[in-house]
């Protein structure tokens, strides 16, 4: 605490006051924490980044959100910030500033916006969910309670922090139960076991992707030795679920949550966690599936208040009913006959890769400039190690060379961060499209599927 509150003094002494946003990105780190916690208590609002986003990317959310402060750790990015805004603090998330008197502490109010969290929308462009301080709490007590989480816990944390799982499920909940976690900057293996030994952990939280590649590893008998590992942000195979029951013994936890939500659904604690399955709503979340569609729509005291300076996204994203209104989570789902709800797939056309979420018109409109293309289209496919792989469909240009994934993944790098770009690549003689022209990617996706 003490050391969050001279870096809160260090903010304040800048002229930054509650209500500023502040840009944070960085490898993990207990600079990065320190820096995010000092930010919460003096009533800034945090805007995580990806490191891994280009310099468009993050013009965007400069543009967007305009903070008075940015602390990253990222290589360049202290250059390609005073440059897009040269009035920008810009620091190190060890914010080597003067000392300053700390500011009035702990005081900001349950509906004070805590953090704006950029998710990608229908038209590609990322936008800001706006989560309060209330809903921040909200959504770590709530997997505190279901999890059995407390101070005795200690968490192998490699997930990044500038995502909802990381930072608001795996950091969140282990400061507000006084827990301890270790923290490692990326995913390596070897060194995530290595690690839930030496460090004596009890829980380790990550993506399919990441159990994918744990399962192959001779040592992934140290996942048997943690009470719970939770997976979430794409879908578990059964297949998979299986494999490290039999090679680990543990019953992989999953869940679902949202950057707008937190948490909002989790397979139990004490009872069986079905594979397939996301299970039942967390304690404070109420859920119901829309009639004709089953969308899961939401409510409760994690869900965000709505987008940064985007009415008209808030009035496609909620919707009234009884008692209030409910967020469409664009999520299509269905609840057996014990009450487990399983996702059956997505209304809207967002690719979950890795955990992270790609939007396919932010692809297309990318690729679409490449000089030996005529047409150019992508949509998730699934895959057992990602969860789901962004593949991209191309019309070659007539009387050019046709492009391989290779060189489509070199032109679209320098606009798109490296989980964006295409692993695969599909020549077609035509897209498929509607009578308004629409691109039909699920029938892409079903020709896949099919051979």
């Amino acid at each position: 605490m003490d050391r969050t509150a001279a870096v809160a003094g260090r903010l304040a002494g800048t002229g930054l006051v509650a209500g500023d946003r502040v840009l944070l990105s960085g490898p993990s780190s207990v600079d990065l924490v320190v820096a995010h916690v000092a930010c919460l208590r003096s009533g800034l609002v945090v805007v995580p980044v990806n490191g891994g986003y280009t310099k468009a990317e993050l013009a965007h959310i400069v543009a967007d959100s305009r903070p008075s402060a940015a602390l990253v750790d990222q290589d360049g990015w202290k250059e390609i910030l005073v440059g897009l805004s040269p009035e920008l603090r810009v620091a190190g998330t060890d914010i080597r500033w003067d000392d300053g008197p700390v500011p009035n502490l702990d005081s900001a109010a349950s509906a004070d916006p805590a953090l704006i969290g950029y998710t990608s929308g229908t038209t590609g462009v990322p936008r800001g969910a706006v989560l309060t301080q209330a809903n921040l709490l909200a959504g770590a007590e709530s997997v505190r309670r279901a999890w059995h989480w407390t101070a005795e816990d200690r968490l192998l944390l490699c997930l990044p922090l500038f995502h909802m799982h990381g930072l608001g499920v795996g950091l969140h909940g282990s400061l507000l139960t006084g827990a301890s976690a270790v923290l490692q900057q990326g995913f390596e293996p070897r060194r995530v076991l290595r690690g839930i030994v030496d460090h004596d952990c009890t829980m380790f939280f990550g993506v399919p992707t990441m159990y994918h590649r744990l399962v192959d590893d001779e040592a992934v008998g140290a996942l048997g030795d943690l009470r719970l590992c939770v997976s979430g942000s794409a879908p578990l195979s059964p297949l998979l679920h299986g494999r490290l029951r039999a090679q680990a013994g543990i019953s992989v936890l999953e869940r679902y949550g949202m950057t707008e939500t937190v948490m909002l659904v989790s397979n139990p604690y004490d009872q069986e966690r079905r594979a397939g399955s996301v299970g039942f709503p967390l304690p404070g979340v109420e859920l119901r599936l829309a009639d004709g569609t089953g969308e899961i729509q939401v409510r409760g005291p994690n869900v965000f208040t709505g987008y940064w300076e985007r009415p008209d996204a808030d009035a496609e994203a909620f919707v009234d009913g009884p008692g209030g209104r409910w967020f469409r989570t664009g999520d299509l789902g269905s609840i057996d006959d014990d009450g487990y709800l399983s996702i059956i797939g997505r209304a809207k056309e967002l690719i979950i890769t890795g955990g992270l979420n790609v939007h396919p018109r932010e692809v297309d409109d990318v690729l679409a400039g490449h000089p030996g293309l005529s047409e150019v289209a992508v949509a998730g496919v699934p895959s057992e190690e990602w969860g789901e792989d962004v593949v991209a469909w191309i019309v070659p240009l007539p009387g050019s060379p046709t492009p391989n994934v290779e060189d489509i993944r070199a032109f679209a790098s320098t606009n798109l961060a490296a989980h964006k770009l295409p692993r695969r690549v599909v020549v077609v003689d035509a897209l498929p499209r509607n009578v308004l022209g629409k691109v039909l990617r699920h029938e892409l996706r079903e020709a896949v599927a099919h051979g």
